[in-house]
C-alpha cells in the first residue's frame, strides 16, 4: 500500500466525520479508526494508479462474465408509473398524524 502523508486523515478529521454521523467513539477508537480510513484510502490510491485506458466501464459483473441478465432472471422489474395509495387511507391509519404528514417522536438529539 502506498500511502502519502499528505493524504492521511488525521484524529480531528476523524472526530469530525465521526460527529456528522452522529457517531461516537472513545478515545481508543479514534486512532485505530484514522488508521482505518488511511488503509482505505491507500488502497484507493493504488487502485487510481491502474492503467484503465481501454478498459470498458462495467456496469454489472455478469456483463464481464458474458452472461445475459434475461437468460438468468437478473433482470429488474419495468419501471413504470402506477397510482401511489390513497393519502387519507393511510393517514386513517396512522397512529398519530396533522392529516397530512406523520407525526413522530424525536429521537435524535443534539
Amino acid at each position: 500500500m502506498s500511502e502519502t502523508s499528505n493524504s492521511a486523515v488525521s484524529i480531528d478529521e476523524v472526530r469530525h466525520v465521526a460527529a456528522l454521523a452522529n457517531v461516537e467513539l472513545t478515545a481508543e477508537e479514534l486512532p485505530r479508526m484514522a488508521r482505518d480510513l488511511n488503509a482505505i484510502l491507500g488502497y484507493i490510491a493504488e487502485l487510481n494508479e491502474l492503467d484503465t485506458t481501454g478498459i470498458a466501464p462495467m456496469a454489472q459483473a455478469s456483463e464481464a462474465l458474458g452472461l445475459t441478465p434475461a437468460a438468468h432472471g437478473e433482470t429488474l422489474r419495468v419501471d413504470e408509473v402506477r397510482p401511489s395509495v390513497d393519502r387519507a387511507a393511510v393517514m386513517a391509519e396512522a397512529p398519530e398524524t396533522d392529516g397530512r404528514f406523520f407525526k413522530v417522536p424525536k429521537v435524535i438529539e443534539r
